[in-house]
């Protein structure tokens, strides 16, 4: 199974968010995809909101943010960050930036903003476009 890696700062908002929500779509699509969620400084449990309005779309976060390693970035077939990684991680794969509204703020613009960027990033995996 191959991976899609979606980074946020804290790794308990945005990243979990878009990771629950691909799972659904990339199961339902019978894709050959599991996506996992992590962050460059990650808090210590998934954000309130991000619980909440997931629990309300009858999805499940990850149990607990992690901190992004080389390794996580070396064997994603697709990495997708919420922000510009710091310096300290350098990686020869392509990244995608996805600017969306803050979890916290807003869930339902955030995870709108967030599930259409999902949707279509399975419609491109469905239609073969992932590397490695």
């Amino acid at each position: 199974m191959k991976t899609v890696l979606f980074v946020c700062e804290h790794g308990s908002a945005k990243s979990v968010v878009a990771a629950a929500h691909f799972n659904r779509l990339a199961a339902q699509r019978g894709l050959d995809f599991q996506a996992v969620s992590c962050g460059t400084d990650p808090d210590e449990v998934n954000h309130p909101a991000a619980v909440e309005g997931l629990h309300a779309d009858r999805l499940e976060p990850q149990a607990t943010p992690h901190l992004l390693s080389a390794g996580d970035l070396q064997s994603a077939a697709r990495v997708i960050s919420f922000s510009d990684l710091p310096d300290r991680y350098s990686v020869a794969t392509s990244i995608q930036v996805w600017t969306v509204p803050a979890v916290s703020e807003d869930y339902a613009t955030s995870r709108d903003a967030i599930l259409d960027r999902v949707a279509r990033l399975i419609e491109d995996l469905g239609c073969g476009g992932a590397p490695g």
